[in-house]
């Protein structure tokens, strides 16, 4: 069973919908950086034998389809694309990885794409031939009891951690804070795009400017929830053996688990990944030199630095979610790509978690050791 090593990753700059990027298709937004990152990797484009492309908010089609060949990756890259929510940019990788194990492909381009910008209008059809309903999200579960909007789900976790507004604010700004000083190293990562160079929300959050942000659903407010966005973010997997013929190895992914919990506390099902991920790879939480968690609230953060027993000093060293945004299906995605730029200046473990509505949980180990 064939090792599999990430030669590039590459994202966008990430854009609140109805920003800078919001003009953009997703071929116009994934295709640049899935040539650039093929480009950064050495490798020419007809060797790509897959993509798989997490996108939430598409309404099918395939765009994975419609970005390989936007990308000039040839006729015969079908592309696959995954809708697990907010998971399905890491799940991409998960699911690259397993192609390449099986030896049922040798270079995978994986990621995520969403366009909150450009999202279709969803509408149900009456069956008995009334008007169409519009719906704003699909349910998550079969129990309407138990499929709460996520602010929602974000304040039921509040309260069952005893947090207070002030502790989830203080962690936004210090997202903002580590996002601001990150701001050049992160651009290695980054391919300009829509005339943007950087993630376009990051700001000087302050704890009273927090303070005055609007409030969402009880503590939960638009200071500690991260906005929706658009962007996109890939990795290039390839084999052992190709990475060889390279001469140009890189991160490896070790191995990643995704799991389904609490379906009404969707926030805590990264836990439950990550122990298991941990234990399944005989790894120690201070194994760990990186950890990215994804904050789109920032309560869901702290729940996955306090119950899976994380170092908040190596969590998100380059700012989190809160100061770029959320493009759903991309998200995890942008995290594997910050991982991989972290540990190739660090080195070592790292970790990338993520959680979905309908309380799923992802999370993946890579790492720079041969």
């Amino acid at each position: 069973m064939s090792g599999v090593q990430i030669l590039a990753a590459l994202r966008t700059p990430v854009a609140p919908r109805g920003g800078a990027l919001s003009r953009l298709d997703l071929p116009e937004l994934c295709a640049p950086v899935i040539g650039a990152a093929l480009e950064a990797a050495g490798m020419a484009r007809d060797a790509v034998d897959e993509v798989i492309l997490g996108n939430a908010l598409g309404a099918g089609g395939n765009p994975a389809r419609r970005i390989a060949l936007a990308a000039g990756l040839g006729e015969r890259v079908a592309g696959l694309t995954l809708d697990r929510q907010c998971v399905s940019g890491l799940d991409a990788l998960v699911m690259g990885a397993a192609l390449i194990r099986a030896e049922q492909a040798e270079v995978v381009v994986a990621g995520g794409v969403e366009s909150y910008s450009r999202r279709p209008l969803r509408w149900r059809t009456d069956p008995d031939g009334g008007p169409p309903v519009a719906y704003d999200r699909p349910p998550f579960t079969p129990w309407p009891d138990r499929d709460p909007e996520m602010d929602d789900a974000a304040a039921d976790l509040v309260r069952e951690l005893g947090l207070t507004r002030e502790e989830m604010d203080g962690w936004a700004v210090e997202s903002h804070r580590r996002a601001r000083m990150a701001e050049a190293r992160l651009r290695s990562e980054i391919l300009p795009l829509g005339g943007l160079a950087q993630d376009a929300f990051t700001r000087d959050l302050t704890p009273r400017i927090a303070a005055r942000a609007p409030v969402l659903v009880g503590p939960v407010t638009a200071a500690n929830a991260a906005v929706a966005a658009d962007g996109a973010a890939v990795c290039v997997m390839v084999s052992d053996r190709v990475a060889r013929q390279l001469g140009r190895p890189g991160p490896r992914f070790v191995a990643g688990i995704t799991l389904g919990g609490r379906p009404e506390m969707p926030g805590l099902a990264p836990v439950e990944a990550i122990r298991d991920l941990l234990a399944q790879t005989e790894t120690r939480v201070s194994d760990l030199a990186v950890i990215e968690v994804m904050e789109a609230y920032a309560v869901q953060a702290m729940a996955c630095v306090r119950l899976a027993g994380l170092d908040p000093a190596r969590v998100n060293p380059g700012g989190g979610g809160l100061a770029r945004g959320h493009p759903i299906g991309a998200s995890g995605a942008v995290n594997a790509v910050r991982l991989w730029h972290e540990l190739r200046s660090v080195g070592g473990l790292g970790l990338a978690a993520i959680a979905a509505a309908g309380g799923i949980g992802t999370a993946v180990l890579l790492s720079t050791a041969p």
